[in-house]
């Protein structure tokens, strides 16, 4: 291997486990981070058993998990009786909540959504009901996304275990 193709692999590695952080962190592209892993073992001697239709199928999933990130928090929110005012406030209470890691990551989208219900004049119970649907909402984009990972990781992996 050549010095280029180590370094395309430490690359990818760093790259694998901080796709991992992404997953929970909304600072890191999470998916997307695993997919360039693939990519960069791809273009060393080690990529050979790596497929590219297996690479655009999980670009294609990459794709979704990502979309459906930006989604499925508001769906829950909706689900759950929540408004316009609850999903802006979450999405603010999540980027609040990186300043108070880590729980202000957790904490922060369910605050945000509960304040902003209440400002804008919800009840009580139903701003704590769409509060809680956006945090279910929340959770659900973070299984996703690991989950995307987690079988890139093991592709990955499966496909490697005769190369080092």
């Amino acid at each position: 291997m050549t010095a280029i193709e180590i370094a395309s692999v430490i690359a990818a590695a760093i790259c694998m486990l901080a796709s991992f952080i992404g997953c929970i962190l909304p600072v890191l592209p999470g998916p997307p981070l695993a997919l360039l892993s693939l990519i960069l073992i791809k273009l060393t001697s080690l990529g050979n058993a790596l497929s590219w239709a297996w690479i655009g199928a999980f670009a294609a999933a990459v794709l979704f998990v990502t979309a459906c990130d930006y989604f499925v928090p508001a769906w829950g929110a909706k689900k759950f009786g929540g408004s316009k005012a609850g999903i802006w406030g979450a999405a603010i209470g999540m980027v609040a909540g990186l300043f108070f890691l880590p729980a202000g990551i957790i904490l922060g989208p369910f605050l945000g959504a509960l304040a902003g219900e209440l400002i804008s004049g919800a009840s009580s119970k139903k701003s704590l009901k769409a509060a809680f649907g956006t945090f279910i909402g929340f959770l659900a984009g973070v299984g996703l996304k690991l989950a995307c990972c987690i079988c890139i990781a093991v592709y990955a992996a499966w496909s490697l275990r005769g190369g080092f």
